[in-house]
């Protein structure tokens, strides 16, 4: 018992707290789970919405990579509690203590409620009475238990290229690996595509994915159930193996069983599957929602408007001056030529032999075109760097893009939603902080399903993008600098589609959620406005001709309005003076003895006077036209796009492509 009291002794007894300091490290499968908000997936709802299209993508890549029309099936099924409980073999229980439960309603709290609604009803017995409208009972609102989630099974299925038998755990079980990367353009925000959407599972069902594969040299399919080590960042297989392939497909199938919420981003689903198939109408979508209910269901088909693909994007090498230093230090570690001329020549585009040698020069004494590449010290890099910021280089080329293409573009706006009329504009590559892009845009009037003022439509990569569109550059140019006015197109009426596509192999993206592009880079600032104008440009001809021909319409029918009464009067003239001619002395020149003579023969009568005084409206408004247009600087009618449908398979063709069509030789 001293023992216990002494103080050094309680002092040798309290735990050790060593480890408290000790450097952690994560996985990047952990980064991403704690911080799943940075790839979309900030909620349930959301979490549906960024599974989806990142399916859909992946599905458009793998099918564009082999020259393929993409064929895209994306169905989402709803299952409800008992389901999800007998899929991972959990009974369903009934509840014993409800004091325990978040929707538990005390007995006071539930007769106020059934007052309130009693009240409600006979309210609505008495407007129905009297013939006032009756509005439709809400929902009863009660608190939803975290228990209570949504699940549903997301399955995406392609043509697409398919994926090696012994690739499929590790491109789907570990985070940070793939075949995207690389400087090229790629639809991707993250790198992470479905991989993230089996964290997601992970997360909140505890469900593993399974993948269906097949490449088109293979005659069977490959079958893998996984899930991901969150903490180890590698995938845990349960079951993987080759199945028989009867049908010869290739492509991919994925199927994930994830918390999500439909009703509230039913919206966004079907804004993002009709914006990509205006960007895409070279693909055909086939969206199912399948629901418990079956009025709830939904089926939607995106049918294929053309077969010219955009080209495949290739990857490209870095331009000096969109490099860093630490992106210096990575080429040098990985290049495999030996000195530093091979080094500047072949890892950068727009460096050649003697550029090369110029720059070496510059570097200082120390430098020599055969010095070794890996011998550099970090001095020497850094100064290679500086030399970098300062030099001036040609600026790369777009040839390593993959824009959509203003017949493209067209195709996919005429589809989806059918306007009065229609502009597009393809601009040439330009470069911003080294990178080359591309900004093309379509402006419309009218159309089915288009809200009166400005419907923006962004995309980036050939990506839609939904949120925040408040502080991306096309909202702002479309906004504030574009004078509609000018262009006869009124904001606030008419009802206006303004597309934008920029490509490029580097987006600059705002945020963490990398959902809009900021109006800070002068460069995509100024092409955004100068193709939008463009278009306004085009429209501006085809709606003064539109203006002209109504004004024409109005002018006939108001002279055509007097032709009865006219022709009454002039036929009464003619009548009463060929009465009296044979009697009179001849006053009149040999035409109008002809006329006369007409008359008095009823060769001419009240009908065919009629008609040729309509003719000579016609004659008069057509001049009059023809002299307003004259006066107003247009002598010719506006081109319109001819459309020729797409021939069966079995023909040999060469396509050549230009801004506003592609002609097409058969073979």
């Amino acid at each position: 018992m001293g023992n216990d009291g002494d103080p050094k002794k309680r002092k040798s007894k309290s735990p050790k707290t060593p480890n408290e300091s000790a450097l952690k490290q994560k996985s990047p499968a952990e980064f991403f789970a704690e911080n799943k908000n940075i790839a979309g997936f900030d909620n349930p709802g959301k979490s549906l919405y960024t599974t989806v299209r990142e399916l859909v993508e992946n599905s458009l890549d793998s099918a564009e990579s082999i020259s393929e029309l993409p064929v895209v099936e994306i169905t989402i099924e709803e299952i409800g509690k008992s389901k999800f409980n007998s899929m991972i073999g959990l009974v369903d229980r009934e509840r014993v203590d409800t004091k325990l439960y978040d929707d538990y309603e005390t007995e006071k709290a539930r007769e106020r409620r059934l007052a309130k609604e009693a009240r409600a009803q006979e309210l609505q017995a008495k407007n129905a009475a009297l013939g006032k409208k009756v509005k439709e009972p809400s929902a009863t609102k009660g608190a939803k238990g975290r228990g209570e989630a949504s699940f549903y099974r997301v399955t995406c299925k392609d043509n697409g290229k398919g994926m090696p038998h012994d690739d499929i755990p590790n491109m789907f079980g570990r985070v940070l690996s793939g075949t995207k990367y690389g400087l090229k353009q790629t639809r991707g925000k993250f790198g992470l595509g479905a991989k993230m959407a089996l964290i997601w599972s992970k997360m909140s069902t505890g469900l593993p994915i399974e993948i269906s594969s097949s490449m088109r040299s293979h005659n069977f399919i490959s079958f893998c159930k996984l899930d991901i080590d969150i903490h180890r960042n590698i995938p845990h297989v349960h079951l993987h193996e080759k199945r028989e392939n009867k049908d010869r497909w290739h492509g991919a199938e994925i199927q994930v069983v994830i918390e999500g919420n439909w009703t509230t981003y039913r919206s966004k689903i079907l804004h993002y599957m009709r914006q990509m198939a205006v960007i895409t109408p070279y693909a055909q979508f086939l969206f199912k929602f399948v629901s418990e209910v079956a009025e709830k269901n939904v089926t939607i088909r995106f049918s294929r408007r053309t077969d010219v693909m955009p080209p495949v994007p290739v990857e490209t090498k870095h331009h000096p001056s969109s490099v860093d230093l630490l992106l210096i230090k990575g080429l040098i570690a990985e290049t495999s030529k030996g000195t530093l001329l091979q080094f500047l020549q072949h890892e950068f585009v727009n460096i050649g032999k003697s550029l090369a040698e110029r720059l070496i020069g510059e570097m200082g004494p120390e430098f020599s075109p055969k010095m070794a590449v890996k011998s550099l010290t970090s001095q020497q890099i850094v100064r290679i760097h500086q030399l970098f910021r300062q030099a001036k280089f040609d600026d790369p080329s777009g040839g390593c893009l993959s824009p959509a293409g203003e017949y493209n573009l067209r195709l996919g706006i005429i589809k989806e939603l059918h306007p009065d009329m229609v502009a597009t504009y393809s601009g040439s590559a330009q470069v911003f902080e080294g990178h080359p892009f591309i900004v093309e845009a379509g402006v419309s009037v009218g159309g089915k399903d288009v809200k009166q003022g400005l419907n923006i439509f962004r995309f980036a990569n050939r990506i839609p993008l939904l949120f925040e569109q408040g502080g991306d550059v096309v909202t702002r140019t479309a906004m504030k600098r574009i004078n509609w006015s000018s262009y006869k197109i009124n904001q606030t009426q008419d009802k206006i589609g303004v597309f934008v596509s920029i490509v490029s192999t580097k987006i600059p993206f705002k945020g963490t959620g990398k959902e809009y592009i900021g109006d800070d880079t002068k460069e995509i600032a100024s092409a955004v406005k100068s193709a939008i104008q463009q278009c306004c440009i085009q429209l501006k001809s085809k709606i003064v001709r539109k203006i002209q021909d109504r004004e024409q319409q109005e002018r006939k029918r108001n002279l055509s309005r007097y032709v009865p009464d006219a022709t009454y009067a002039v036929y009464d003239v003619l009548k009463e003076i060929s009465k009296f001619h044979a009697s009179k002395k001849r006053r009149y020149e040999e035409e109008e003895e002809d006329v006369l003579r007409k008359v008095q023969s009823r060769s001419i009568t009240k009908e065919t006077l009629k008609e040729m005084l309509a003719q000579y409206v016609e004659k008069v408004d057509y001049e009059m036209a023809l002299e307003y247009a004259t006066q107003s600087g247009v002598n010719e009618e506006p081109r319109e796009a001819i459309y020729i449908q797409a021939l069966e398979d079995g023909y040999n063709f060469t396509d050549l492509h230009s801004s506003n069509f592609v002609f097409r030789f058969i073979q």
